[in-house]
This record gives C-alpha cells, structure tokens and sequence, in this order.
C-alpha cells in the first residue's frame, strides 16, 4: 500500500477531518464514518491522507467505544422484544449476558 496520497483522491486532509467530526457530532460511530467517507467522498481509506479516525476523535473528545456502544444498542433492541413478549425467556437471558459484558468492558 501506498503511503502517500494518490490523485484521484481530491480532498484535503482538514476537510477530512472536519467530515469526521461533524459526522461523529451525529452520533455516528467511528466504524461508518470510514464507511461514509469511502462511499460518499471518494476516500478508500484515511491513512491514504495521513489521518486515523480514532486519533481525530479522541482529540476532539467524541471518541467512544463501539464495543460498548454496539453492545448497548443490542440490549435496547432485546429489551424492546421482551416487552412484548414477556415469555421470551431466552431474550431475558440474552439482556442478563449482555448487562454483563457492557460491566466488563466498562471496569477494563
């Protein structure tokens, strides 16, 4: 792989940087921000530019955890299930594992 940026690409690195964060500021994780870079900019991949998403995020403070975050979008959904479905037993089992790991992943 290239380190440099090629020529097709026609983005500046702090236009980049600005899409990632007005992007994450929508609540969008750091996984399909280079998912709507590549599809809706051009952009195979940041490095190209010499940017990390994460690195970005994390000095603008909006980097969060999409282990975290996935987990926690999961257990909504299941919850939402077991309420109207109250004899989904194992749904209430799937939301206790869930709580468990969304513990350990935020005492780590």
């Amino acid at each position: 792989m290239a380190k440099t940026k090629t020529d097709w690409v026609k983005a500046s690195p702090k236009d980049v940087e600005k899409k990632i964060i007005e992007l994450a500021k929508q609540g969008i994780t750091a996984e399909k921000i280079g998912l709507k870079l590549r599809d809706e900019l051009g952009i195979p991949k940041t490095r190209l530019l010499g940017i990390k998403i994460k690195a970005v995020l994390e000095r603008e403070n909006l980097w969060k955890n999409p282990e975290i975050h996935n987990i926690e979008m999961k257990k909504e959904k299941i919850e939402k299930h077991f309420e109207k479905n109250k004899h989904d037993y194992k749904s209430q089992r799937e939301i206790v594992r869930l709580v468990s790991r969304l513990n350990k992943l935020k005492n780590q």
